[in-house]
């Protein structure tokens, strides 16, 4: 059973210091519908949702659903901030403004296909840490990409 909730990706939340970064480089406007893909504790949903955004966030781990959904409860974000118990691949992503992106390199070259997709013209993408391999990016700030379909 432990085996189970701990499958797919470590538990690597970002970095609180990064988190106003991405949300100021997404220039997110109110209303527009942004994600968190493998949202883990939940944290940049929240900011998403503070900054004006309806946030989604997907995230695999149990434990980390339930963490994640208190956190927005404690916040008073129930109206704006969801995260779903969900593996993102599966997900529809054409609904989103904005998308965020903590990945690891074995995956950023079938997202990047996914992303490409689905996502509607106009639509930022921010990933920390790892870009994507053939996607440029109109901004890069250290390990931080931006995005712009």
């Amino acid at each position: 059973m432990l085996f189970w909730l701990a499958r797919g990706a470590f538990f690597v939340p970002t970095p609180r210091r990064v988190v106003p970064r991405v949300i100021l480089m997404l220039n997110l406007r109110k209303g527009e519908k942004a994600t968190d893909l493998g949202s883990s504790d939940g944290r940049l949903v929240i900011a998403l949702a503070q900054a004006g955004g309806i946030a989604h966030g997907f995230e695999h781990n149990p434990l980390l659903v339930w963490r994640s959904r208190q956190s927005i409860k404690k916040e008073g974000l129930t109206e704006t901030a969801f995260v779903h118990w969900r593996n993102f691949w599966k997900a529809d992503l054409s609904s989103f403004d904005a998308v965020v992106v903590y990945g690891i390199p074995y995956i950023m070259r079938r997202l990047e296909k996914k992303l490409r997709a689905e996502l509607r013209p106009g639509a930022r993408v921010v990933s920390c840490s790892f870009p994507f391999p053939t996607w440029k990016p109109v901004v890069q700030e250290k390990a931080i990409y931006l995005y712009v379909k």
